[in-house]
């Protein structure tokens, strides 16, 4: 009989953490325990404890010690989720993070020297691949043959500001890491996925504030041009979604092969179709739509096999560490020509 895998929380900032937590124990771990951090608000810790009442507050250093907790998750603060990690698998634990994995090149080569000594294993969740139905379908369509072999990426990743209800951390360039560390690791996940790509650098960057100029050190729009060995990317994101869009951001990917093409719509359709998770298919038989709900999230479970198996199918982690590497060196290359 397989052991359950226990899993512990260190950190609930983003709500990112409650698609990690529920797509880990629909897939049979156990959620066991949760901690904070310091700066974290009384009322989001009383949103979290009432989503998951049975759960015990345990302080980090309980968590770390608890030799039942073979996982730790975290979506703390940004810039905080390094040290977490590296603390978490120094004491025998494989990490989910939320995206970012970490703000700084210098974190991420601690993380780096850190699962190279311990041999743990590092992930980051991004969960705009990893949670998303359409993408699963997508993955599917490739395989198939569809759209022949993929030569490019072009993801876009609006979100919306909504900024009273923003956390003091989210507009500190220092804590949360810049937009194209933060929100534009998504597409450097999306880019390296789809096209196979496992040698990759960043062939121009640019980041600007075009629309808060009451916050001077926010960035509200990014751009990347990417090229791998296995095809080449475009990625867009910003802080500009309108508030008439009934939806967070129309989030879309599209993926050029030699034969066809795929749109994703991941969130809303705005050509009227209900629901999310569209996904569009264009090849020399015609046009096809496909609502890719029931696909699957199998990420979650394969994690949790990696875990216990000691494999590595869910996310390679050459793939964890160089889709941060980019996010990391796009944000440097942009502020330094910004600032040029």
């Amino acid at each position: 009989m397989t052991p359950p895998l226990f899993i512990g929380v260190i950190g609930i900032d983003h709500n990112h953490i409650y698609g990690m937590i529920d797509g880990l124990t629909a897939a049979g771990a156990t959620f066991s325990a949760f901690a904070v951090t310091p700066d974290t608000p009384q009322s989001t810790i009383d949103s979290f404890t009432a989503t998951y009442p049975d759960v015990p507050q345990r302080t980090p250093a309980q968590i770390f010690e608890d030799d039942r907790i073979g996982l730790v998750l975290s979506a703390a603060i940004n810039s905080e989720r390094a040290a977490i990690a590296i603390s978490a698998m120094r004491h025998g634990k494989d990490v989910l993070v939320d995206k970012p994995g970490c703000t700084t090149l210098e974190q991420l080569a601690a993380i780096r020297q850190t699962t190279a000594e311990t041999s743990r294993r590092w992930t980051v969740c991004f969960s705009e691949r990893l949670t998303v139905e359409s993408v699963t379908l997508a993955d599917q369509l490739i395989a198939q043959g569809r759209i022949g072999k993929v030569v490019q990426t072009v993801g876009l990743g609006p979100h919306r500001r909504n900024s009273h209800l923003r956390p003091a951390w989210f507009w500190d360039r220092a804590r949360y890491g810049g937009i194209l560390t933060d929100i534009c690791a998504h597409q450097f996940d999306q880019f390296l996925h789809f096209t196979g790509s496992t040698e990759a650098h960043v062939v121009s960057a640019h980041i600007a504030n075009v629309a808060n100029s009451d916050r001077p050190g926010f960035q509200d729009f990014g751009e990347v041009l990417l090229e791998g060995n296995g095809g080449r990317g475009y990625a867009r994101v910003d802080w500009l979604t309108p508030d008439g869009l009934p939806t967070w951001g129309d989030g879309r990917m599209t993926i050029l092969g030699t034969h066809g093409y795929l749109e994703l719509r991941k969130y809303i359709d705005i050509a009227g179709r209900p629901g999310q998770d569209h996904v569009f298919l264009a090849d020399a038989k015609g046009v096809e739509h496909f609502e890719a709900a029931g696909a699957g999230k199998p990420f979650f479970g394969r994690l949790i096999r990696d875990v216990l198996d000691r494999t590595e199918t869910a996310m390679p982690q050459a793939h964890a560490f160089l889709a941060t590497q980019l996010a990391l060196e796009a944000q440097q290359m942009a502020e330094q020509g910004a600032s040029s």
